[in-house]
């Protein structure tokens, strides 16, 4: 999941204080001065795809805003404000007019214009293309005609190039937001060098991706193992202040939390949670925290028929003990969710879930035996993400308060438990976590629920839900949009598609050899503010 997106590891716990500035505020590792020619070693889990249009999870992220620069990113209230941009404008909130700031190139030369953009956003809507985030230009004119396995198009008519750094968009329907969602990865533009021909991505572009970023590849992705990148001196924008980067590619959170410890990793996004009590004292003020987006669930697989009845989701809900896991496995590093939204968008509510929100064993098992649920019940979740503890105490919950037999099934890496579930294969009730792209409720509600989201892997559809979401991404104001939201939401307490356990916080840590290190709301370290010290 900016997905942004779905998060491979167990993010930790959400400050819902909407007054805490958006990524951390430095804390020095060293009081050295800084080394601009040292690179830093920074903890991923291994991403699913590296094509902007195609990655919706935060770890291949992380290595796109390396290479990428947004049209816009967004300020300590969660407004956006140009970056690639020169200005975003809108005279009625359906024709939007782009213009791109001069002096940006591509990191083999090529000048970014119009075109790149126009290029790379046709690319991610075309149905046959199969980009995870194609959903995102769902709002774009012409985005139907680009449906289907025949469609009728191959270009998006809502977008329209004016001159080389100047284009329009024109939506299907006004959407007030238009500028925040501008942020998300899916918006980075391609160079020409990234097809073979019109519409057609070049072979091995994927394994060297060639963006307008900070960094640019050194070398090629090197699978289960690392990618690197190094400083691009040609960026007009903020240049780093270290030499390069190298995400290295982790299958288990405790063995880079032991290369932190020794100075061999430089830093650990997430803190394992068996290392959470003793943190503070391993790595003394290198142990940090910050605000987060993320909402952690369980979700269902709806299309199967023994999880199709929503009193079956809503019991194994009320048979869940949100309260003692956050409290014994989390050591209280992470909150409760009982809401379909965030705490740091506006719109939020405490407790929408409502009564499938309380724990409450003696109903839950009424009400599992009265639907008919079934006697067994598997939890599947990625091996690689330091979820086994909190999913084993979760199957103990099930077991002891609806009588079932409850499994953990550990799919190795995330990305492989991605592409099980996409192919809807059976893997019973399976761990999500969503980082917002955007900060709107939208983009918690219309990814993760609508019925053609990018990242709705369960099968649900309400065609109510469908209608008001498009009502309040139509709405004049954020005010009424919101209105339109909150109704939305409250189907899905009725519907129960998802099991809320979970708003996580950044918990991380870093080396002796590094220093202002920033985690931001999306689980991103800030490749411009760190430093390695000499």
């Amino acid at each position: 999941m900016r997905v942004r997106r779905l998060a491979a590891w167990t993010a930790l716990p959400l400050a819902v204080t909407l007054g805490l500035v958006a990524c951390g505020s430095g804390g020095n590792g060293g009081s050295g001065e800084s080394d601009p020619n040292a690179a830093v070693r920074i903890e991923i889990a291994e991403p699913q795809h590296l094509v902007p249009t195609n990655t919706n999870e935060t770890s291949g992220s992380q290595v796109l805003s390396a290479l990428f620069s947004p049209l816009v990113d967004y300020d300590e209230a969660h407004k956006p404000y140009e970056v690639a941009a020169e200005s975003i404008t809108s005279e009625d909130n359906t024709t939007w007019t782009v213009k791109l700031k001069d002096g940006y190139t591509f990191h083999n030369g090529e000048a970014v214009t119009a075109d790149n953009y126009i290029d790379a956003w046709n690319y991610g809507a075309y149905a046959p293309n199969g980009q995870n985030s194609s959903y995102f230009f769902e709002k774009i004119a012409g985005y139907d005609d680009l449906q289907g396995e025949t469609p009728k198009a191959t270009t998006l008519s809502g977008l329209k190039k004016v001159d080389d750094h100047t284009f329009t968009v024109t939506l299907s329907q006004p959407y007030s937001e238009f500028k925040s969602i501008l942020g998300y990865t899916a918006f980075y533009p391609l160079p020409k060098a990234a097809f073979s021909a019109p519409g057609v991505l070049a072979e091995g572009y994927e394994q060297a991706p060639i963006g307008q970023g900070p960094f640019k590849m050194k070398g090629t992705w090197q699978h289960d193992a690392k990618v690197e990148v190094e400083r691009y001196d040609a960026f007009p924008g903020e240049q780093p202040k270290v030499a390069g980067v190298e995400f290295r590619i982790y299958q288990q959170l405790t063995a880079a939390y032991a290369d932190v410890l020794s100075d061999n990793l430089d830093v650990i996004k997430t803190i394992p949670t068996e290392n959470l009590s003793t943190a503070s004292v391993d790595l003394g003020d290198r142990f940090r925290q910050s605000p987060a987006s993320s909402l952690h669930f369980l979700a269902f697989p709806t299309f199967q028929e023994e999880f199709s009845n929503p009193d079956v989701r809503k019991a194994i809900s009320m048979a869940i003990d949100r309260d003692e896991i956050t409290k014994s496995i989390f050591k209280d590093s992470q909150q409760p969710a009982r809401s379909f939204v965030s705490p740091v968008v506006a719109g939020y509510r405490d407790n929408t879930v409502g009564a499938a929100g309380e724990f409450d064993p003696t109903k839950a098992k009424e009400l599992y035996e009265s639907a008919g649920g079934p006697s067994k019940i598997t939890l599947s979740y990625n091996g690689d993400g330091g979820h086994k503890d909190w999913i084993d105490a979760t199957c103990n919950q099930l077991k002891a308060n609806l009588g079932v037999d409850c499994v953990g099934n550990a799919e190795p890496k995330f990305a492989d438990l991605l592409t099980k579930v996409k192919a809807k294969q059976p893997v019973g009730l399976f761990r999500m976590g969503w980082i917002m792209d955007y900060p709107s409720m939208e983009n918690y509600l219309g990814p993760l629920f609508s019925t053609n989201g990018s990242s709705n892997y369960y099968g649900y559809s309400n065609p109510e839900f469908d209608k008001l979401l498009a009502e309040g991404v139509s709405a004049p104001s954020e005010e009424e949009a919101i209105k339109k939201y909150q109704a939305a939401e409250d189907l899905l307490a009725q519907d129960m598609p998802v099991v809320p356990l979970r708003f996580g916080q950044n918990n991380f840590g870093h080396s002796t050899k590094v220093k202002n290190v920033e985690v931001d709301l999306f689980d991103r370290v800030n490749l411009v503010k760190i430093e390695v010290v000499k």
